[in-house]
């Protein structure tokens, strides 16, 4: 959209400072920020006027990790980029990096075609992708180079999940090998999925069945396993390395010595960890099964260390891994089985009012939230200073957001298309009010005015954050 729009009054709040400015909009982009009263900012002209008196602007989130419309188990994630980046915009989210699905025997390309075009069209935010890269071969490896050309810069292994996206260990160290050359970043789901396996087979036989006990065969021990090792091939191969969804405190510890020798070694958290535990996964009457996911939750005392690793940025990123499955139909395969539950949770929606919820609660301050919600994501994934910041030729992504207004978070009210909520029940304090997708309004005053095809694709840089 063409044309001026000013936002006045507001705190804007970015991951270096907090100023009461008034930021000017124009052609989609920042064009100027005035102190509030002053002569420069009185001198912004527009065609639209958003008054933010007592709210603060901020910049669109940066999600970096979802995965709609995931195929998993016989069934697929139930958001569409379509209703999944809707609701993450009704969240304060206005980019979302995405995982595009190499299948065994197939080539990247053909994974990233894939998933280009069910999002095509159909997103009301910006978009990039991550690769997962599942089946490592000669060919692979010169498909990530000409992928980090064309802007897919990171890439995804499992060391769980044998038999569909596992690699193996010489698989990661040559794709390591490789990222290090191109400067892509290898992402890595850390844990012993061969030992994992051998423990869910052994519960099963003792009969035990039940949601709870996914989390039990997923020991945190096995976590921080398979982190140390991911470190360490790492280390060898010369490359930077993004463990994902870190859940375990001895999973933390291994960051924590990797970085204290200064690797370029990084970790993201998700709120799910550090808002819900194993008294999820134990509800009773089969409730647990909408609170699986791998990594599991962990026992409440985990929570400390994760919080501590976001304070001292051991832990750089909170993303969600939002990938949604209905309790009806979909969670309830594994009634019986719980290695047949579908692996995810619903939260892209949630993200931002939860960490606003860590402010009030004072486990961060209001820069720490945006740093670890919105710079740094967009930092680490190669799209800073065009996401993720308020400054002068930044894309006007923003977030008019009620600080003091309390909401319920429910099913009945969230807008991702999935049948229950992790947080059902729970109050949070603040709630977004406007937001702006390069300067064109998709929620406007609680109203939903965005629209499908909006969003474009973000090529985006090798990462950022190692500089």
């Amino acid at each position: 959209m063409s044309g001026r729009t000013v936002v006045r009054g507001g705190l804007v709040v970015t991951a270096a400072e907090e100023t009461h400015a008034d930021v000017l909009v124009e052609d989609g982009r920042i064009a100027a920020l005035a102190a509030s009263g002053t002569a420069a900012a009185e001198a912004f002209t527009a065609e639209r006027t958003i008054d933010a008196t007592g709210r603060y602007v901020l910049p669109g989130g940066v999600d970096g990790h979802t995965h709609m419309e995931m195929p998993f188990g016989g069934t697929r994630s139930a958001d569409t980029f379509e209703t999944g980046t809707r609701a993450a915009a009704w969240g304060g989210t206005t980019t979302v990096v995405d995982f595009a699905v190499q299948s065994v025997g197939r080539s990247l390309r053909e994974g990233l075609d894939a998933w280009h075009a069910k999002a095509e069209g159909k997103c009301a935010i910006d978009y990039g992708f991550h690769m997962i890269v599942s089946d490592v071969r000669p060919g692979t490896l010169r498909e990530m180079d000409r992928l980090v050309e064309e802007g897919v810069t990171s890439f995804k292994q499992f060391m769980a999940y044998p038999g569909v996206l596992y690699s193996d260990d010489g698989q990661i160290l040559r794709a390591m090998q490789r990222a290090a050359g191109n400067g892509g970043l290898i992402m890595m789901h850390a844990e012993n999925g061969i030992a994992i396996d051998v423990l869910a087979e052994q519960a099963l036989a003792r009969g035990e069945t039940a949601p709870r006990h996914h989390g039990e065969v997923r020991k945190a021990l096995l976590e921080a396993e398979a982190t140390h090792r991911a470190i360490q091939l790492a280390r060898v191969a010369g490359a930077p390395l993004y463990v994902v969804h870190v859940s375990a405190r001895e999973a933390v510890a291994e960051l924590v010595a990797a970085r204290d020798l200064g690797l370029p070694v990084f970790g993201e958290t998700c709120p799910q960890y550090l808002f819900l535990s194993t008294d999820d996964l134990a509800r009773p009457d089969f409730e647990g099964a909408k609170y699986v996911c791998s990594t599991p939750l962990r026992p409440r005392e985990h929570q400390a260390a994760l919080w501590r690793g976001l304070r001292t940025n051991d832990l750089q990123v909170v993303s969600t891994d939002h990938c949604p499955f209905c309790f009806a139909g979909q969670k309830e395969l594994g009634r019986g089985d719980f290695t047949r539950i579908p692996n995810g949770l619903p939260g892209v929606e949630n993200r931002m009012d939860l960490l606003h919820q860590a402010v009030v609660e004072g486990h961060l301050s209001r820069r720490r939230w945006i740093e670890i919600a919105c710079a740094t994501p967009a930092r680490m994934f190669g799209l800073y200073p065009r996401k993720g910041t308020i400054a002068p030729g930044s894309d006007a992504d923003l977030v008019v957001y009620d600080p003091h207004t309390t909401q319920v978070l429910s099913a009945a009210t969230h807008h991702m298309d999935v049948d229950y909520s992790a947080y059902e029940g729970r109050t949070v304090t603040g709630q977004v009010e406007t937001v702006l997708s390069r300067g064109e309004p998709v929620v406007e005053r609680r109203e939903y005015v965005g629209r499908a095809g909006h969003g474009v694709f973000l090529p985006r840089s090798t990462c950022q954050y190692l500089n």
